[in-house]
């Protein structure tokens, strides 16, 4: 019971060959960061610091997705967005922004990125946009769906299923957020402040009550009649583990 293990399908290219991702970040630190994170899900991954080394490093790789950052010191990520397409008309891209610049996501969107995250983000967060991202552009396969194990419990990201013991556990959509978040950080103390963040980020301004209100609807959900595995620590947050 004490097991514990996060199954993901490896995504790959229809070829066999691993999915290529172009990190695009002039601050180098960060770019190492994102493509160390990248390189553990066993994809092939390039960087570039500027624009135009951007253009000409996708033009050569051809990569299956793009972590576009906004501000770059020659031109803009837009603008890089868009010498891309010109070769590359249906490239996925995952556009970086900063926390305050809603101008600069609804321009990206609207510039034909595909998506976005506002830093600081978890390098996790953008592991997860991407694998959506490409699912969902249709350049990858995969063997079977992305799947979290915690103990007797497993998470299903793609078909969105839940089980404990085998049995189905129906959740919401904002219960089954709130179950990958505690899935992902097995064991980890979370605050209610960084569960607010993950979960319900920039699309709710709420108090945290809203995190109680939610942990008390998935308690009754995965841990009633059976051994707890969601556990409150007191000033501190929640924590999810293994059933003894």
């Amino acid at each position: 019971m004490g097991a514990m293990r996060t199954i993901k399908a490896e995504l790959r290219r229809p070829d066999g060959q691993p999915v290529r991702v172009l990190v695009v970040d002039d601050e180098s630190t960060l770019a190492e960061l994102m493509t160390m994170a990248l390189r553990m899900e066993k994809w092939d991954v390039r960087t570039a610091l500027d624009g135009s080394t951007a253009v000409r490093t996708a033009r050569e790789f051809k990569p299956d997705a793009v972590v576009l950052d906004v501000m770059l010191p020659d031109f803009d990520g837009f603008e890089v967005l868009r010498r891309m397409r010109a070769e590359q008309p249906n490239l996925p891209v995952l556009f970086l922004t900063a926390k305050d610049a809603v101008e600069d996501r609804i321009a990206g969107l609207t510039a034909g990125g595909d998506d976005y995250v506002t830093k600081p983000f978890s390098l996790e967060e953008v592991v997860l946009r991407l694998r959506a991202l490409m699912r969902r552009t249709g350049v990858t396969e995969e063997d079977a769906g992305a799947r979290l194990v915690v103990g007797d419990l497993q998470l299903n990201e793609d078909t969105r299923e839940v089980t404990r013991g085998g049995e189905q556990i129906s959740l919401t959509a904002t219960e089954f957020e709130l179950l990958r978040y505690l899935m992902s950080n097995p064991r980890r103390v979370l605050s209610k402040a960084q569960i607010l963040d993950r979960v319900w980020s920039y699309d709710f301004g709420g108090q945290a009550n809203i995190v109680e209100l939610y942990i008390s609807y998935l308690r009754k959900k995965i841990d009633a009649g059976r051994a707890p595995m969601i556990h409150t620590m007191r000033g501190a947050g929640y924590v999810l583990k293994p059933s003894a």
